[in-house]
């Protein structure tokens, strides 16, 4: 390397050190009848992406859309070597996924190179990155780019191909190229650490081509997931045990349709309004009102979500990111108002959301 200028050099080395780390996932699904005396179930290949070796343990980290709808794993390593993958866990709308690697002999697991984990915490816009993957699946590739955002809210409703407001919350935005392939491959800093996973591109073609707008998920978030998923199997979310929609645009003093003689005239609110309270439930243990229908038919609208723990709720995504940041078993504090305009709070303690039937 003694050609290369000293950028050059730290670029090459960067990616000689993590090369070892990042895998290739392809899946297979099952397609053909069940029971048929003529035709048997095939197995045909059903897509790519990347991952990279999380622990000595023979865990893999992905996303979970790369692997989603598959009957096989098999995770390809740096060396040519290929195994099967159980799959530990995972969460569709967060979009991770573990996997277990297996059949891989002493000798193999010991040469296993987890990557070495960052902080997304401390990003900065403009630092550089570098994404690590298998783009069209080709062999490992490397890019490079900058942070050009923070915060973002990436929508998973998509990626499933579903209306819901599922969404992953303080996202990276970066310009460094992304194609199909590399989902679920590590985003490094320029020390070489993970901080983010590739998830999704902006792509106004519809081609699934780079547009110089890629997101990752901050790996601060990741840790945490992973965590659960290697205890329980899944990503334990909290939830408040009710059904949200934005607040009517009568309610936030924009142009509406006229309401009605039997519609309850609401007072002017931002926030989320509540629609269903999940009966025995944590938010109607706290007296939360859903909104609901008298039997001469007049509309009465629920209560608004206007603040939790002392952060504002205007949308809502702002209530995601509060309860993304909570666990099952805290106690958090909603500030709620009645759409007759009086305002009060609750403390409401946490549930687990799968319990709670994908309630939020």
């Amino acid at each position: 390397m003694l050609d290369l200028d000293p950028e050059e050099q730290r670029t090459v080395r960067l990616f000689q050190d993590n090369a070892r780390s990042v895998v290739n996932v392809s899946t297979t699904a099952t397609y053909g009848p069940l029971f048929s005396p003529f035709f048997a179930q095939q197995q045909v290949p059903r897509g790519v992406g990347s991952g990279f070796i999380w622990d000595t343990a023979g865990h893999v980290v992905t996303n979970a859309h790369v692997i989603a709808g598959s009957k096989e794993v098999t995770v390809t390593l740096s060396d040519g070597t290929v195994a099967k993958a159980q799959v530990v866990g995972g969460d569709r709308e967060k979009d991770i996924a573990v996997l277990k690697l297996q059949d891989l002999s002493q000798e193999q697991m010991s040469s296993l190179r987890p990557v070495q984990l960052g902080s997304s915490s401390n990003l900065l816009v403009g630092q550089r990155v570098f994404a690590v993957g298998n783009p069209f699946g080709l062999d490992l590739a490397l890019s490079q780019g900058i942070v050009s955002g923070l915060g973002r809210e990436i929508s998973t409703g998509g990626m499933w191909g579903g209306l819901g407001a599922a969404s992953i919350t303080n996202g990276i935005q970066t310009d460094t190229a992304m194609n199909p392939g590399n989902s679920g491959g590590p985003l490094l800093d320029s020390a070489g650490r993970v901080v983010g996973i590739a998830t999704a591109i902006v792509d106004p073609t519809g081609r699934g081509i780079s547009s110089g707008v890629g997101f990752a998920i901050p790996i601060d978030a990741v840790r945490g997931m992973v965590d659960q998923i290697l205890r329980v199997g899944r990503v334990v979310r909290p939830a408040l045990g009710i059904s949200i929609a934005p607040v009517p645009q009568a309610m936030q003093g924009r142009a509406a349709p006229s309401w009605s003689s039997q519609a309850q005239r609401p007072a002017k609110a931002e926030g989320v309004l509540v629609v269903t309270v999940q009966p025995g439930g944590p938010a109607d243990v706290a007296g939360v009102q859903p909104t609901r229908r008298e039997l001469t038919g007049r509309l009465l609208l629920g209560d608004i979500i206007t603040g939790i723990n002392g952060r504002a709720v205007r949308m809502q995504k702002d209530l995601f990111a509060a309860l993304d940041q909570c666990q099952v078993g805290d106690v958090v504090e909603l500030v709620l108002m009645s759409a007759a305009g009086t305002s009060r709070t609750v403390n409401i303690t946490l549930a687990d959301r799968e319990r709670m039937a994908g309630s939020e």
